[in-house]
């Protein structure tokens, strides 16, 4: 995976390209501009850590549009939209679409590196989310069909002996189970086994 992390800028003013350029180098970022959506996808690979900011109206495909096309690729890059004024409907639209925030023309400089700065974390975070979705899923798919309706009991709580029953299987045969869980899990501990099975909003009843 690529390290260096790049704001790609869409718009179809040359001018706002420029100045948008301009800006992001301004603190040290990489930039990279576009005329068009278009050139855009065909140029972006998901691999690539930063983040987009679009113009909303552009002729041949909007921002909208070019979100749209982002979501339908699974592409996950956050993505930051600028307006011109009276646009506000499309812009919301936009948010309820994913965008992380919308900006309007003639933006606040600073406000916008904000903004910049927290699509860049936005993204950071993002990635690193599905990697351990990515590990887990390997992790589980080491897991027996029964070794899976163990660890699922034992994340809830249940002990050894209501295991045993549930499954009808003996006590003996859940601690081997578990302990074979354990392993192909590579972990040390049951807080440890339901950090990375439950996901951090579920609580253990």
């Amino acid at each position: 995976m690529s390290t260096e992390i790049t704001v790609f800028v869409v718009d179809d003013d040359r001018a706002v390209r420029d100045s948008l350029a301009l800006l992001v180098q301004s603190v040290g970022l990489e930039v990279e501009t576009f005329a068009g959506a278009q050139d855009f996808l065909d140029a972006y690979r998901p691999e690539r850590r930063g983040c987009l900011i679009t113009d909303l109206r552009m002729p041949d495909m909007s921002g909208l549009d070019l979100q749209e096309r982002l979501s339908a690729d699974r592409y996950h890059i956050p993505v930051i939209v600028l307006t011109g004024f009276g646009d506000v409907p499309a812009a919301v639209r936009a948010l309820k679409g994913g965008a992380i925030d919308f900006v309007e023309k003639p933006f606040n400089p600073q406000a916008l590196l904000d903004l910049v700065h927290q699509a860049i974390a936005l993204d950071g975070e993002q990635r690193e989310r599905a990697a351990r979705d990515s590990e887990r899923a390997e992790r589980m798919a080491l897991l027996t069909r029964r070794e899976q309706d163990v660890m699922a009991l034992v994340v809830a709580g249940k002990a050894n002996k209501v295991i045993a029953m549930d499954l009808q299987i003996s006590e003996r045969t859940v601690e081997l189970h578990r302990g074979r869980i354990m392993k192909k899990m590579r972990v040390r501990s049951l807080a440890e086994l339901v950090q990375i099975v439950l996901p951090p909003s579920v609580d253990v009843v």
